[in-house]
């Protein structure tokens, strides 16, 4: 084990997977000579060549498109997305083809296809760089989404969609890109469909994935000081498929539930979570499952607008605080 930023975790499971398997490319904008624009593939072109480090033109839906026909033809390639909005442009792609091919064949034809990038906020990138798309992506079949935030688990989880057979959503939040943490040197994988409970508590389950979940954790802390509450985290990591028995076991041992995400408010993952709470741990709740989201408004620019735009350490504490009927301090 050693420490390594979630940059350098992402870096490694690739060049790691690349060196084990030659079907395995790279594809995206200024990945290659300039190193990414968040510099996840620094240096690798000098180590795979333009062959395997592909440089591509400013054309989501061409390349993205190109992406679907080599996974079809026994290539792994691996997409960068500059940022997830730009993947609008290759929604077609993704939704109609990618997603659909193997179920179209009768699970003659595979799509081994990783499209991964940032995703969401908190880096001043304004609205239309900023959307948290893991509800739009979430919802087709055929498609697996995943949204990991700690460097363990991005290199973990990295390798298991490079290895797997099914086209895979691959979320990163800039915003954790210089976060560090203990990773393992040698090559290992983390499932899809695991939650992790990052946090063991008593009184009160908190719900999120991504970014969000290092902010649940410091709610974590806040309520225990502030509160002598014992709250729980439950890190999602994968949306699609969903571990739905880590978040109900949770939920009745707590009885109480605050599912917390990034993106907007209606129709949402934390909307979904707690629709499965209701339906499938609804004699367990001591009171309705909170939601904590994202302002209803088009992602601000101002560093001051973007930071009252997004879940806030006490939005989180106060929904919390309603769950346990405690009064609220917001």
């Amino acid at each position: 084990m050693s420490e390594k930023s979630y940059r350098e975790a992402l870096r490694e499971a690739m060049e790691q997977e690349m060196e084990r398997d030659e079907s395995v490319l790279l594809m995206g904008e200024d990945i290659g000579v300039y190193g990414g624009t968040h510099l996840i593939t620094d240096g690798l072109i000098d180590k795979f060549g333009p062959h395997r480090i592909m440089d591509t033109p400013i054309a989501e839906g061409g390349f993205t498109g190109a992406a679907v026909g080599m996974a079809m033809m026994g290539l792994k390639p691996v997409v960068e997305m500059m940022t997830w909005n730009f993947s609008f442009l290759a929604a077609d792609q993704i939704i109609q083809n990618a997603a659909k091919v193997r179920y179209f064949s009768g699970g003659q034809v595979e799509v081994p296809l990783v499209i991964r990038g940032p995703n969401g906020g908190g880096v001043q990138l304004s609205a239309q760089h900023t959307h948290s798309l893991e509800n739009m992506y979430g919802h087709f079949p055929g498609l697996k989404v995943v949204s990991p935030v700690t460097p363990y688990d991005v290199k973990g989880m990295m390798t298991t969609a490079i290895r797997d057979p099914n086209p895979v959503i691959f979320l990163e939040a800039g915003a954790l890109y210089g976060t560090k943490g203990e990773v393992p040197d040698d090559d290992y994988t983390v499932p899809f469909g695991k939650a992790r409970v990052a946090r063991e508590g008593d009184d009160v389950t908190l719900i999120s994935y991504g970014r969000q979940v290092n902010l649940c954790m410091r709610v974590a802390d806040k309520l225990e000081e502030e509160d002598d509450v014992s709250a729980e985290v439950i890190d999602v990591r994968s949306i699609r498929p969903l571990d739905e028995e880590t978040i109900i076991e949770s939920v009745k041992k707590t009885h109480r539930a605050v599912a917390v995400q990034e993106q907007w408010r209606y129709f949402g993952v934390a909307s979904e979570v707690a629709a499965i709470i209701q339906d499938k741990a609804f004699d367990y709740l001591d009171a309705p499952v909170m939601r904590v989201s994202g302002a209803e408004v088009p992602a601000p620019y101002a560093r001051n607008l973007e930071v009252a735009a997004f879940p806030s350490e006490e939005m989180v504490a106060d929904a919390a605080r309603r769950a346990l009927y405690m009064e609220v301090k917001g």
